[in-house]
């Protein structure tokens, strides 16, 4: 395994064991100056993720630290982004769907990526440049690479030509873009059928093949689908800017990311 992806991995995990036992108390919520909530959990884990990635003297874009100026941060080649604890609303509603995002951007592209699902103890991990990606379950958060290694399982999409298309979308709340797109798709014949999950969860759900593609109509930042998209490009799913046509990039100016569509 390439020593960064290790190192994010033994991150993931530890950062997965704090954000269980805050999970398991009476944890206060704080809101920040954008409204988004924020516990106890995002704090500690991005602490312990911090104590991981710092040492590799490779800088770090994460949704916790105090963002690094553009006029600095243009001249990174590499980075890592993180989200400590993505799915924040997730973790208060204690459905289990929240992850550990972390992966590393080369020249705005995510070349590795770690998903871990601290509450059922699921990782994701990939290597975009060997075109390799995986999925383990884990019966402890301490638990070694070795084992990880061995128990891992290759990560298969489905067929493009499936029927019905399965489409990641809030089952409740949908937005008319993806509507829209839904219809297109009922236009050419297709039969649809709608698959939720919270988090960086709906990256996995196509890598893994329990989807065919994730519309995303609505807001996200670089931290929220770096690990994401590291995962599905190295099982051959790109994840495409609806601003550029093309890949969606990272460590952009604006940390926002445009509308994107995640498919074979």
């Amino acid at each position: 395994m390439n020593t960064n992806l290790k190192i994010a991995v033994e991150a993931s995990l530890k950062a997965g064991e704090v954000i269980m036992q805050v999970y398991d108390t009476a944890f206060n919520v704080e809101l920040k100056d954008d409204k988004s909530p924020l516990t106890e959990a995002d704090k500690k884990a991005n602490d312990i993720i911090n104590s991981f990635l710092v040492p590799t003297e490779i800088p770090i874009i994460s949704e916790e630290n105090k963002q690094t100026d553009y006029s600095i941060r243009k001249d990174w080649e590499t980075c890592w982004v993180v989200d400590p604890v993505d799915g924040t609303k997730e973790f208060i509603k204690r459905n289990g769907e929240f992850t550990v995002n972390i992966a590393l951007v080369t020249n705005g592209k995510p070349i590795l990526g770690v998903i871990y699902v601290p509450a059922v103890k699921t990782l994701y991990y990939a290597d975009v440049e060997k075109q390799e990606g995986f999925k383990v379950d884990l019966n402890d958060h301490n638990t070694s690479i070795d084992y990880i290694i061995e128990n891992a399982e290759v990560l298969q999409p489905k067929d493009s030509n499936s029927n019905p298309v399965q489409v990641v979308g809030s089952r409740s709340h949908m937005s008319q873009e993806t509507l829209d797109f839904v219809e297109t798709l009922k236009g050419k014949g297709k039969d649809v059928e709608i698959v939720s999950k919270g988090s960086s969860l709906k990256f996995c759900l196509v890598a893994e093949g329990n989807a065919d593609v994730y519309p995303r109509f609505a807001p996200t930042m670089e931290w929220d689908t770096a690990a994401g998209q590291a995962i599905c490009n190295a099982v051959g799913i790109d994840v495409i800017s609806k601003e550029t046509n093309s890949t969606l990039l990272y460590n952009k100016e604006n940390l926002l990311n445009p509308f994107f569509l995640v498919t074979l």
